[in-house]
């Protein structure tokens, strides 16, 4: 009998330890996590980055692999809301290239909690208008070859493209839901800009089209997505730029009518003719920013920001402008040496090992755009058929612009988005951010249209608050405050 009362005892005290555990892992009282899970999750927990000022939420980063037989893993970085994670939505957030790194772009410099600071020694920042104020908020670094992400079979970077891009991130959400099932039941969205008006729609679609059965344990909970100064259609992105640099004063007159009436932006290439004139055009971005036309540029003697040109891959939508090094320009943020500091601190050892990043030693430095994807196999000329079912379907969707991006400018998703022909619900509106113009809105039957205004290509770099009230209202699904908020 005394042996009984020792092991009952014991038992007891292990399901307090297995319950203080998912306490502190933001585990919901009702869900248990298996000792398997809470190893995983244990083993990817951030206890702290050098130069990181204190919070008091929690955050994991690590590996998941997409592809066993090839050894492909994609890098993630997760930061739990700051309060109350077990009731707020996971949103994913994806940023472009293709070939660019979410974590050097979305989390240090646009909408992370942390962004690294120009100093001696490593040194983070507190962002106060970080969206895991709202959201749990995961960034990932796709496809493999970017950033951290890898694989150990050298072919698979040289077949890589939109579809590849999109099978490997659902595999990604399927299998880190698996590792953090506490957050499987809540709301899923995903977000992103740039190139992610690629990535985003086609992996939505792949969602929703696996999501026919609820009941089933791959089913995830997605209800939306939101992309900003997102490329989607070429016709209309290149006729955009176009079009928004003549009217800002970019580019003169002569150029901007040889352009219109030598080259056809509805046909992939483009005749010799048109190339020269668009030399001329890309020209002008040597001297300013094409991603923030009215911010400076990054002057220091050893800024790699003064050479922000990204690799030139083949084979990338638009087809027509991707043939030009100067629509590889990589932008940069409103401290326009940021990407300096994101470089310097993602490359230490330190850093990389706080993170379990780089864990197989890849042979080249942590970069904000790869260098090793020079070939992109697959892309469409057009996301809007995906974007129409997904329409049909409903999902939420929403399309901001900053309005100082000269890259896929809000001319550009203007026409973009009429091409759509979907009805005008609620036309052309002003919002307000405090008391202040934040931009414009048009409702249309099935989709959100929000500009921001004084914003460049990354809006949450340029318009912090504005973009943190944008996420808001998404999540939501409201529309932003037409009067003054006082």
């Amino acid at each position: 009998m005394a042996l009984f009362s020792v092991i009952f005892i014991l038992l007891l005290h292990v399901v307090l330890l297995i319950s203080l555990t998912n306490e502190a892992l933001g585990v919901s009282h009702s869900y248990h996590l298996s000792q398997e899970v809470l190893a995983q999750q244990e083993a990817d927990r951030v206890h702290g980055l050098p130069g990181q000022p204190p919070v008091k939420f929690n955050q994991y980063a690590g590996y998941i692999t997409v592809n066993e037989t090839h050894g492909r893993a994609l890098f993630y970085w997760f930061f739990e809301s700051t309060d109350k994670p077990k009731e707020k939505p996971l949103l994913l957030w994806l940023n472009g290239g293709p070939g660019c790194s979410s974590i050097g772009y979305g989390e240090a410099e646009e909408l992370g909690p942390f962004f690294p600071q120009n100093s001696s020694q490593p040194k983070l920042k507190l962002n106060p208008y970080s969206w895991n104020k709202a959201v749990n908020l995961l960034f990932l670094e796709s496809p493999v070859g970017v950033g951290f992400s890898y694989t150990n079979t050298s072919n698979d970077i040289s077949e890589l493209g939109d579809t590849v891009t999109a099978r490997d991130s659902y595999t990604f959400i399927i299998k880190w839901l698996s590792r953090f099932p506490q957050f499987r039941s809540q709301e899923f969205y995903i977000a992103g800009e740039s190139y992610a008006g690629h990535y985003v729609p086609q992996l939505s679609e792949l969602i929703f089209d696996n999501n026919h059965n609820p009941a089933k344990e791959d089913y995830i909970n997605f209800k939306g997505f939101m992309i900003g100064n997102a490329q989607m259609d070429d016709e209309t992105d290149q006729k955009g730029m176009i079009d928004y640099a003549w009217d800002h004063g970019v580019i003169s007159d002569g150029l901007y009518h040889d352009i219109k009436t030598k080259c056809n932006f509805s046909l992939a290439n483009q005749t010799k003719d048109c190339s020269n004139e668009l030399n001329k055009y890309f020209k002008v971005y040597n001297v300013i920013d094409m991603y923030s036309l009215y911010t400076p540029l990054c002057l220091s003697n050893s800024s790699t920001s003064n050479r922000r040109e990204a690799p030139v891959i083949e084979g990338v939508s638009p087809h027509s402008f991707s043939k030009f090094d100067g629509w590889h320009k990589k932008p940069a943020g409103y401290d326009p040496c940021a990407s300096d500091y994101t470089y310097v601190y993602l490359n230490m050892p330190e850093v990389q090992k706080a993170l379990h990043a780089n864990v197989t030693n890849i042979p080249y430095p942590w970069t904000h755009c790869s260098n090793n994807i020079s070939f992109w196999s697959d892309a469409p000329q057009s996301m809007l058929p995906v974007i129409r079912k997904l329409i049909a379907g409903g999902i939420r969707i929403w399309i901001y612009s900053g309005d100082t991006d000269g890259r896929i400018p809000v001319t550009a998703t203007r026409y973009t988005l009429r091409k759509l022909g979907l009805s005008i619900v609620q036309d052309w509106t002003t919002w307000y951010t405090s008391q202040q113009v934040g931009g414009w809105t048009v409702v249309y039957d099935g989709l959100t249209y929000v500009t921001i205004r004084g914003a460049g290509h990354q809006v949450p770099t340029f318009a912090p608050k504005q973009a943190l009230q944008l996420l808001q209202h998404f999540l939501a699904n409201k529309t932003l405050p037409p009067q003054p908020i006082q």
